[in-house]
């Protein structure tokens, strides 16, 4: 049996259960949630939640992301949407995406009073790298320069601010924020503003880079939390896998992509 069809085994059994798809939901409406806040809504013990979680896990529909102490679990939809691509066909996509706008604007009029928070993005790749220049590719100007086009700008010790820096020559300052936890080569918390609403309200959202070595790869997992709206999502949604596919290419071939990933 092919690597393909034993993921897909594993997605289908863990939606086959009740339960699990009881805890897809929970994070569904509320992401990032750690066993103890998931147990409060099962009518089981914790130790079984937890084995319900690892198969979630196994199976790619559920990220697990450390701080400090606690586990939270992350929803990710990925596994569901491929199964989603390979069998519904481009004809019947679009009366389905019809369907199902007719559906959440009904769902939108019956909670007009409802206001939905914005979810934590979450995302996971892994390189072929050491920690220490994961680390050195996400903080070090020149670097940053090259995979995302701009370059970050900052001595990257808690407290200083940081700039987000075009290379165009025009120098301009995209994003601004300040660093609140830096830990090398493990763990970068930091605020992502626009630099005209910086300072507002409604406060900066928050992105962590936490970089997880095992042997000759690392595991990069980027959180963007405390999102101020729906749009911001949909574009970090775009931008976040283009730049980390691009940071991916760098260090492991020694170049970033032939295209810019976010122009495709």
């Amino acid at each position: 049996m092919s690597d393909e069809a034993t993921a897909t085994d594993r997605i289908f059994k863990a939606l086959a259960d009740p339960t699990r798809r009881l805890l897809l939901d929970r994070l569904r409406e509320h992401n990032g949630q750690t066993l103890q806040q998931l147990c409060e809504h099962l009518a089981m013990a914790r130790q079984s939640a937890t084995q319900h979680l690892d198969v979630l896990v196994r199976a790619g529909l559920v990220i697990v992301v450390r701080r400090g102490r606690e586990r939270l679990h992350y929803l990710d939809p990925g596994p569901i949407h491929r199964i989603e691509e390979r069998w519904i066909s481009a004809f019947d996509r679009p009366r389905l995406q019809a369907l199902s706008a007719i559906k959440h604007k009904a769902e939108e009029y019956a909670m007009t009073d409802a206001s939905p928070s914005v979810p934590t993005y979450v995302y996971v790749t892994y390189i072929r790298a050491s920690a220490e220049q994961v680390w050195k590719a996400l903080t070090d100007a020149d670097l940053t320069a090259r995979f995302w086009g701009h370059a970050n700008v900052s001595d990257w010790q808690p407290g200083s601010t940081w700039e987000h820096r075009r290379v165009d020559g025009s120098d301009k300052v995209d994003v601004v924020g300040r660093v609140i936890e830096s830990e090398p080569p493990k763990r970068l918390v930091i605020t992502f503003e626009d630099p005209q609403g910086a300072g507002s309200p409604e406060g900066a959202s928050v992105v962590t880079f936490l970089v997880e070595p095992h042997q000759d790869i690392v595991r990069l997992t980027v959180t963007h939390e405390n999102l101020p709206d729906q749009e911001m999502l949909e574009g970090i949604s775009q931008g976040w896998p283009a730049v980390l596919a691009n940071l991916k290419s760098l260090l492991e071939t020694g170049e970033v992509l032939p295209q810019a990933p976010w122009d495709m």
